[in-house]
């Protein structure tokens, strides 16, 4: 065997390669990597290179590509699933790095360390300015239960801390076992006196942490954040800070990096500031470097898949074929996730036509990738998305059936402990998603792009009220499709009503959901990002 390492990585793990007597290969530039491909077998990188169609091109014999990390950005997935090359990477490599730091800023914000060493730096005995706290009997809550936040669960237990986790996508049993209760966002923010973020950024995620979110918080509350700065609203946070609603806190990262000269976090006292190092361990980095080697001599020796993100390698015909559903399945899981309320217990796919013949697995994962990568901070794929649903708890149904109506198509559903939701698909000429039904009720719209989803009434007005609102906020609709129930309530009224308006431009504002929503005869607005 022929590995190609791209990029530094640990010397165990370049030493467990070579005990195979396979030949490592570290070439020193672009033109040295080119041509070390051309009979590769594996192919190590971390970040800088980008593994693209053309360098995959040149590696004519590889078989599998290692990321010596989480992210996969730098690799075109595509591309190399259809060269039938599978990637790996090493999901919660860093998780306890992450963790400590986390704690870190916690204790040096309780306890004014850095503060106190400045003053001794510069001389100073400060002894009765730098009161500090104790953790003990403190509440924490965490907002995302994955990897690295149930590590730091774990660590905030053993300093004697209560612990509330946020996570609509982990059963309680999962956070028990982390020693957190799991609660509703609005108890977190009401009861915290440290609030700690672990989600990825989503456009549900993105500046969670507003004024709003702010003046629910316990006064006094510190606010540590080392996952993604975008979901802090910076301005908000900064004047929250000088008012004194909170008392502080501690920033791994920020929304630009590095913070611009004068930022309005970065010069406040009560700010305590690293530069994105939470990760940044020598033993995380000898942690990702010796999984990585261990994931590709298995693969190489038995076919043993670890950490998989992209499909297996279907031939050129089947994953063409395959492609539009995969599709189909993804936006469907994406767009109940959205419109769905309160928290998921499980969830169900059901296929018909040709597709209830076919191996439905990639088919299950993709609508469960869908679905996952609405809140988690790890990535779902076509691979690993059952795995995880397992790993948080998700109970996943599949069932098949014959053509219904004109179309194969697959139905997704959510079970959560506040109904759930499910919603019906096809693929239109081969390359099209469409809806085709929501909650058992027929209604044809494409699913893409930027969608507001409706309930209400089926009375006269509510499709002009709710145009003339879109109109008012520039709004331009490029779709607008409607659906109602068969028969009306039993108990009489009028019958159950959906609207899906497909518009252009960014996602509309939540001041126009707010008023969408107070239209009489709606009964339920949702923003829909489909991508």
């Amino acid at each position: 065997m022929k590995i190609v390492v791209a990029e530094k990585v640990s010397s165990a793990g370049l030493e467990l390669l070579k005990a195979e007597q396979w030949d490592v290969v570290q070439p020193a530039g672009k033109d040295e990597l080119y041509a070390a491909l051309a009979d590769a077998d594996a192919l190590i990188v971390r970040s800088a290179v980008k593994v693209t169609a053309e360098l995959l091109s040149r590696a004519p014999a590889l078989r599998v590509v290692g990321r010596a990390g989480v992210g996969v950005d730098n690799v075109d997935l595509e591309a190399a699933t259809r060269q039938g090359v599978l990637v790996m990477n090493t999901p919660g490599g860093n998780a306890v790095s992450v963790a400590e730091h986390t704690l870190a800023l916690m204790l040096a914000l309780a306890r004014a360390i850095p503060q106190a060493n400045q003053s001794i730096k510069e001389g100073r005995w400060e002894k009765k300015q730098f009161m500090g706290r104790e953790l003990r009997q403190k509440t924490l809550g965490i907002i995302g239960l994955g990897r690295i936040g149930v590590e730091v669960s774990k660590r905030a237990r053993a300093l004697d801390m209560m612990v509330l986790a946020y996570d609509p996508y982990v059963t309680p049993v999962v956070a028990g076992e982390a020693g957190a209760e799991l609660v509703g966002r609005e108890r977190l923010l009401q009861e915290s006196d440290y609030i700690s973020l672990h989600v990825s950024l989503t456009p549900e995620t993105a500046g969670m942490i507003d004024a709003a979110a702010i003046a629910k918080m316990k006064p006094g509350v510190r606010i540590i954040n080392c996952s993604r700065g975008e979901l802090i609203e910076e301005a908000a946070l900064a004047e929250a800070i000088r008012a004194g609603t909170v008392a502080g806190a501690a920033l791994d990262v920020f929304a630009k990096e590095p913070p611009p000269p004068g930022h309005p976090l970065a010069t406040l006292p009560q700010v305590l500031a690293t530069p994105h190092i939470a990760g940044s361990t020598e033993e995380a980095q000898e942690i990702v470097g010796s999984r990585i080697a261990e994931q590709i001599r298995e693969y190489l020796k038995s076919g043993m898949i670890i950490n998989a993100v992209n499909v297996p390698a279907p031939s050129p015909e089947e994953y063409r074929n395959l492609k539009p559903y995969l599709q189909l399945g993804e936006r469907l899981g994406a767009f109940i996730a959205q419109i769905a309320q309160g928290r998921l217990r499980a969830v169900h796919i059901g296929y018909s036509g040709k597709l209830a013949q076919m191996n439905t697995n990639l088919l299950r994962n993709s609508a469960l990738q869908g679905i996952l990568n609405r809140v988690l901070d790890e990535k779902a794929n076509m691979v690993n998305a059952a795995a995880i649903a397992a790993d948080r708890g998700i109970a996943v149904e599949e069932s098949r059936g014959p053509r219904t109506g004109f179309a194969d198509s697959i139905l997704v559903s959510m079970n959560t402990d506040a109904g759930g939701a499910s919603a019906e698909g096809m693929v239109l000429h081969g390359q099209f998603p469409r809806l085709l039904a929501v909650d058992g009720i027929h209604i044809e719209a494409p699913l893409a792009g930027n969608l507001v989803f409706f309930k209400n009434q089926d009375v006269p007005g509510v499709i002009g009220r709710i145009g003339t609102l879109l109109g008012q906020h520039k709004v331009n609709i490029a779709n607008f499709s409607l659906g109602r129930a068969e028969a009306a309530p039993a108990g009489g009224g009028p019958a159950e009503a959906l609207a899906v308006v497909h518009y252009d431009g960014p996602r509309v504002s939540d001041s126009l959901l707010q008023e969408l929503s107070q239209s009489e005869a709606v009964r339920f607005v949702r923003a829909v990002d489909i991508g």
